[in-house]
């Protein structure tokens, strides 16, 4: 049994990991008697996913049920598998995500690949197309699940032995998967006996920022630093959002697991200028590396990378709001995921660790009555729609933000990557 008393709890891995999955599931999901849990996760997770139901049933779940995936099994159907039959989705799948949203139920995403760069060689366009195939087939889920908060739903990560060699490189597959589940449990609060309220705490505090920055009444979002000159404009009906939030039952859950950010919907046609990610990060099994793009009213109108060019370029042509913004977000450098000092090469962490922009599918719920909105309404307002959403890390301690708001003030919110409010 390994024992880590370096952040003086004295809890060994087994007791944090117990502690992860019950902060998972009693405030992530916030598991309700009588609700059903959905949980997806790959093989290399068991452990995890084993104290998480256990958690739940605690908690008076109906049925927890789990669906164990396999990265390699996947990458042999996109090598192997017709061009056309990468479009097929079984209905049963279309069906139970249909039914998580219409009983509320509860639905838990593990991320964690135990090969990361399993699709890396692959044809980028034939990981597109059914990626794009299975959205379609939970489109449901998103926009009555998701966009509505009629699912408790939480994305939480689990370290394994490839991915900790990802981000301690400089230690062995073991070593570096205990120390990558370490960072997960801090940055998690998980390695506290006291997380849960721990994250009551730091909700509060999310909360708050969020309701001070809508009430600014922001018409723009100015970033400058090294290789960044960007506006973002926003709609007089933005509202930002952060921490918790709150599904039909009345019940509060927790979307991501860690969460850092406030954030909202941008008018997918006011964006201007130039910027430079900050991070790398993945787009359909390939990393996207040194990315420096240029947006032209509203459109990612050209852009360039050291490497993952090809896979992003295959990403947006998605369709036609895969080149605007759908997400606008501020992130100061006190996150501990930033105070890690280490780039994790997945978007739940690594988007927690800095300002991000994200192209694609914007968020309903983060305009004013967004979410009883009109297809059309939503488009007159500016709220973009695409069956993609990927996050790109544009803040450093070198980067400053100023908000313009409708009234005519200039307002710093960010200065050398340190919230100035």
């Amino acid at each position: 049994m390994l024992l880590d008393e370096s952040d003086g709890t004295n809890m060994d891995f087994d007791t944090k990991l117990a502690n992860y999955a019950d902060l998972i599931v009693r405030h992530g999901l916030n598991v309700q008697p009588g609700q059903v849990v959905n949980i997806g996760a790959e093989v290399i997770h068991r452990d995890l996913v084993v104290a998480i139901v256990e958690a739940a049933y605690a908690c008076g779940a109906k049925l927890v049920d789990v669906d164990l995936t396999d990265a390699r099994v996947f990458k042999t159907r996109l090598e192997r598998a017709g061009e056309a039959d990468l479009d097929f989705v079984p209905r049963y799948i279309t069906e139970r995500y249909k039914d998580i949203v219409e009983t509320t139920g509860a639905n838990l995403k593990i991320i964690g690949s135990e090969d990361p760069d399993v699709l890396s060689q692959l044809d980028p366009k034939r990981v597109n197309r059914a990626r794009v195939a299975a959205h379609k087939a939970v489109r449901h889920f998103y926009d009555e699940g998701i966009a509505k908060s009629r699912v408790h739903w939480t994305v939480a990560s689990a370290a394994t032995p490839a991915w900790g060699k990802k981000v301690f490189p400089e230690l062995s597959p073991e070593e570096a998967h205990l120390r990558l589940w370490d960072e997960i449990f801090r940055i998690c609060r998980a390695d506290q006996p006291n997380c849960v309220e721990l994250w009551k705490e730091h909700n509060a505090e999310l909360h708050a920022r969020a309701r001070h920055v809508t009430e600014l009444g922001i018409r723009e979002l100015h970033f400058t630093g090294p290789g960044t000159d960007l506006v973002v404009g926003l709609s007089p009906k933005a509202v930002f959002r952060g921490g918790s939030d709150r599904s039909p039952r009345g019940v509060d859950f927790e979307p991501n697991l860690p969460t850092e950010e406030v954030f909202t919907t941008p008018d997918y046609r006011a964006t201007r200028g130039h910027v430079r990610a900050t991070r790398p990060f993945l787009v359909s099994g390939k990393l996207v590396e040194e990315l420096e793009m240029v947006f032209e009213n509203g459109v990612l109108s050209s852009f360039r990378a050291k490497s993952g060019a090809e896979a992003l370029e295959e990403y947006v042509n998605s369709d036609e709001g895969g080149r605007r913004l759908g997400e606008v977000a501020l992130v100061g450098i006190d996150s501990p995921v930033y105070r890690s000092g280490r780039v994790f090469q997945e978007i739940l962490l690594d988007e927690n660790a800095a300002c991000h922009i994200a192209v694609g599918q914007a968020y309903k719920f983060c305009l004013d009555g967004g979410e009883s909105m009109t297809a059309e309404e939503l488009t007159a307002i500016g709220c973009n729609e695409s069956s993609v959403h990927t996050d790109m890390m544009i803040s450093s301690e070198e980067v400053d933000v100023v908000a313009h708001t409708f009234d005519g003030r200039s307002v710093p919110l960010i200065r050398n990557g340190e919230w100035a409010i």
